[in-house]
């Protein structure tokens, strides 16, 4: 019988929206996918062990090393660049990570960009705008065996972005709005700037929520929505993760 996989899900934000509250917040959304996707990595769901731990409303809320085999930082509303108490320690403690050989990191937008922050690059927001809906990604050749495919399509929901490569990491993919679309370190990190974890109905209530308060125009939230419904790879994705757990 295998060994259980240990994955603490470490949730950077309180969303607030109702498909994703509904869900479990981000908790249960990515703890949902990646049990569907179990069986594209050659796993079971029973193989998979979840453990939840929000550092927005706890900030001492960590998850000890010694009891998980990895880590996945969600996405967020909040600046992965902020100078502030809860979002250093966030940081520090994805360094502590770095610092040893066994645990695993995935990261997802947010928890991407706070990967490229620990590893000493800049992150920002992009002068080429906002990146939304479903979007497509241009694999590297390491970014095509990873994800077994030729390119991704990946729900996307951000302006800011990791601007460089850290050293000794492999590049995944790119966009035209962002380059850095995902990392890889064999056995210690992977991370898509991407949430594979979003359906149509989630990015559909982001969309209108935030054109409700100006943030996208018209013209910016129309293409968006149109593109919501269109397939995507989640579970792609999420098997990647999953593959990347697995190898030894």
């Amino acid at each position: 019988m295998a060994p259980s996989i240990r994955i603490a899900i470490v949730e950077c934000d309180n969303p607030g929206f109702g498909s994703i509250n509904k869900r479990g917040n981000y908790g249960g959304i990515f703890s949902s996918l990646l049990k569907a996707a179990a069986p594209g990595a050659g796993l079971a769901q029973e193989d998979l062990v979840f453990s939840v731990f929000n550092v927005v409303e706890n900030t001492t809320n960590y998850p000890r090393l010694e009891d998980i085999d990895g880590v996945l930082f969600t996405g967020s509303k909040y600046n992965a660049y902020d100078d502030n108490a809860w979002t250093n320690k966030l940081v520090d403690f994805t360094r502590e990570i770095l610092k040893q050989d066994r645990v695993r990191i995935i990261g997802v937008c947010y928890g991407h960009q706070i990967v490229g922050r620990a590893l000493g690059v800049k992150c920002a927001p992009s002068d080429r705008g906002w990146e939304l809906s479903v979007s497509e990604v241009n694999l590297t050749e390491d970014g095509k065996k990873i994800f077994q495919k030729d390119k991704l399509k990946i729900m996307q929901m951000h302006k800011d972005i990791v601007y460089d490569y850290p050293p000794l990491v492999e590049k995944l993919g790119s966009s035209p709005i962002c380059t850095v679309q995902g990392m890889h370190i064999p056995r210690k990190l992977i991370t898509v700037q991407g949430h594979p974890e979003f359906n149509e109905e989630i990015m559909t209530e982001i969309l209108k929520g935030r054109h409700a308060t100006g943030l996208f125009d018209d013209t910016l939230y129309q293409d968006a929505l149109a593109r919501a419904s269109e397939p995507q790879d989640g579970l792609h994705i999420a098997a990647a993760f999953l593959r990347f757990m697995k190898d030894r």
